[in-house]
């Protein structure tokens, strides 16, 4: 995503809006074809659990609105922020879905899990902290006020994603329905919230130039591991934990650091980001080494 968000090539960029519309969209035809060939080709399931219910149905209209918000601020950050940065910090996620656990779904946390949380917001602060750049000032400052609109763009991100990953996990587990058909829900209100902020946002851009301005394939491709890493996350959340996914993705920071240095050279390593980032990778085993607290050690707030 921060590749073809920076990528340099003739003709207008393609809209972040558009690229969330196009990945529910493939989410959403993807659960219909795992619901169909599950239920031998036959749409009564679906009649029944989206149509017949509508009540069960417009629960899910709140996490989506959330998740579109949340993926339509993910562009706006990786637009501003290099990626082994942005994956660093995206990773507060993890605090969020934490506190709204415990509030929320009643889960019991042990020590070591608070341990790692105070490590987790260590190290992002690490991350975050500011270092001495031999740029011109002007530069510095156009460069900070870029930090700081990707910045604001993550903290929000994680806020939402923590509680959307919650509530939707909540929902799952109360229920007995087929993840497929959650998701179905899921994309068709957020297909409509997306419809409704490309036309507010880029409205203009797409009557003069069209949805699909600027496509190629690196966006196809990004489109596609949007709507393809949704589902994973939603059985993630379904058989596991919103938190246990949330440390296992703090994995990917390695790949995204090396990646980010390597081949986009938009990265400059500094010993406190490596602090930092290994903070973060400590907090996530320290996480799993009390996967299921005893009661004993157990802290509920």
């Amino acid at each position: 995503m921060r590749y073809s968000r920076t990528l340099k090539e003739d003709g207008p960029r393609y809209l972040a809006s558009s690229a969330v519309v196009s990945a529910e969209v493939l989410k959403i035809l993807v659960c219909t074809l795992i619901v169909f060939m599950e239920n031998n080709f036959s749409v009564r399931l679906l009649k029944e659990e989206i149509v017949n219910k509508p009540v069960e149905t417009l629960k899910l209209a709140i996490p989506a609105g959330i998740y579109t918000l949340q993926n339509n601020l993910l562009y706006v950050a990786l637009s501003n922020l290099d990626a082994a940065t942005y994956q660093v910090t995206y990773q507060l996620k993890i605090l969020t879905t934490a506190l709204f656990s415990v509030s929320m779904l009643g889960k019991r946390l042990g020590l070591y899990q608070w341990l790692s949380l105070l490590f987790l917001m260590a190290g992002v602060t690490l991350v975050q902290w500011p270092t001495e750049s031999e740029v011109d000032s002007e530069q510095a400052v156009l460069s900070a006020g870029s930090q700081f609109v990707g910045l604001m763009a993550v903290l929000t991100a994680c806020l939402s994603s923590g509680f959307a990953g919650v509530y939707f996990e909540k929902i799952l587990k109360e229920t007995k329905q087929s993840v497929w058909v959650r998701n179905i829900q899921l994309g068709l209100f957020g297909f409509v919230f997306g419809i409704v902020g490309m036309t507010v946002y880029d409205g203009e851009r797409v009557r003069e130039s069209g949805m699909f301005q600027g496509y190629n394939t690196i966006t196809c491709t990004v489109v596609t591991l949007q709507a393809l890493g949704g589902l994973v996350i939603a059985v993630v959340i379904k058989y596991a934990d919103n938190i246990l996914k949330g440390f296992a993705t703090s994995l990917s920071i390695i790949v995204s650091t090396l990646i980010s240095y390597f081949l986009l050279e938009d990265f400059n390593p500094t010993s406190l980001f490596f602090m930092g980032a290994m903070l973060v990778i400590a907090a996530t085993f320290l996480y799993s080494n009390e996967c299921k607290p005893a009661n004993g050690s157990a802290i509920k707030v």
